[in-house]
């Protein structure tokens, strides 16, 4: 049993360096905390005048979830996707049993980029199937009624979120969200009490269930919860992120979710071997090498709290 719980989750900046040449701030897996629903991972880069060049790299047992606040982002893989991604749209790939893929900024200078990226652990049920990709550029809206001040809106990013479902696909009970408050609004955003959610403030200012949030703080709210009162001085934009609590321990490490050290030790050498598994990205002639594996067995991330 989860219950409820008022635990900020504050993010870390980490330098990626090399062909990112960017810093990012990294908000999940936090060290007590490895998986809010299926999300396993969510880092910010930007904002920020960069020339993104993210070259071919693999991946296994997840989803990524792009979602740009700011600026232009091409995404191509080694199913042979090549898309455009702005405000609004989102890609969503599925890995399962490995695809490999590369993500540009728009342009040969550095230009304005602002985006959230997230992961979505596999369960046992797809993780090991084929990958795929998708491109959406029409989401689901609804309005969320003020208490106090002017409504808020919502974006169904993914899953479903007060009855509104994403056209996305997901392969576990899941909410994706971006909630947008107007200055001067208070607000309930109902939950399912038998989900766990967090919510992240993105721009402005809010205090979320008595708690004043810093910018790109993630406020971990446990389960148990119907609703949660969200109110901005000034106006705000929120990620609410949540699900049913996953499933089982995975392990993580490098760009691979799997379930043992061996499964990650697999598919390192399947990448490091060129393996058909992962594919080939058109149009790159380099891609990123996989580091190595440290000296000890790789151990599944397990929940402290």
């Amino acid at each position: 049993m989860i219950g409820e719980h008022r635990l900020l989750l504050e993010p870390r900046e980490v330098p990626l360096g090399g062909v990112r040449g960017m810093n990012v701030l990294r908000a999940l897996p936090h060290r007590n905390l490895p998986t809010i629903g299926a999300w396993c991972f969510l880092d910010r880069f930007g904002p920020a005048d960069t020339k993104m060049r993210v070259e071919p790299h693999p991946h296994i047992g997840l989803q990524t979830v792009t979602w740009p606040l700011v600026g232009e982002i091409r995404h191509r893989d080694s199913l042979g996707s090549d898309a455009d991604l702005r405000r609004g749209q989102l890609n969503l790939m599925t890995a399962g049993n490995g695809i490999s893929h590369s993500e540009y900024s728009i342009g040969e200078t550095p230009v304005p980029l602002d985006a959230l990226q997230f992961w979505v652990v596999l369960p046992e049920s797809s993780r090991h199937g084929a990958a795929g990709f998708e491109r959406h550029t029409e989401l689901p809206g609804l309005t969320l009624p003020a208490t106090e001040g002017a409504d808020a809106d919502a974006t169904v990013v993914l899953g479903e979120f007060a009855g509104t479902r994403s056209p996305a696909t997901v392969h576990t009970p899941i909410v994706g969200a971006e909630i947008v408050l107007p200055a001067g609004s208070r607000v309930r955003v109902p939950l399912r009490s038998d989900w766990e959610h967090a919510l992240m403030l993105v721009e402005g200012d809010a205090v979320v269930a008595e708690h004043p949030l810093a910018l790109n703080d993630l406020l971990y709210l446990g389960d148990s919860r119907d609703g949660v009162e969200v109110s901005s001085e000034n106006g705000a934009l929120l990620f609410l992120l949540g699900g049913e609590p996953f499933e089982s321990e995975i392990v993580m490490w490098w760009n691979f979710a799997g379930r043992t050290h061996d499964e990650i030790a697999e598919a390192r050498a399947d990448w490091e071997a060129a393996s058909a598994r992962f594919g080939e990205v058109a149009g790159h002639d380099v891609r990123i090498p996989a580091p190595p594996l440290p000296d000890v067995r790789l151990m599944p991330r397990g929940r402290k709290l």
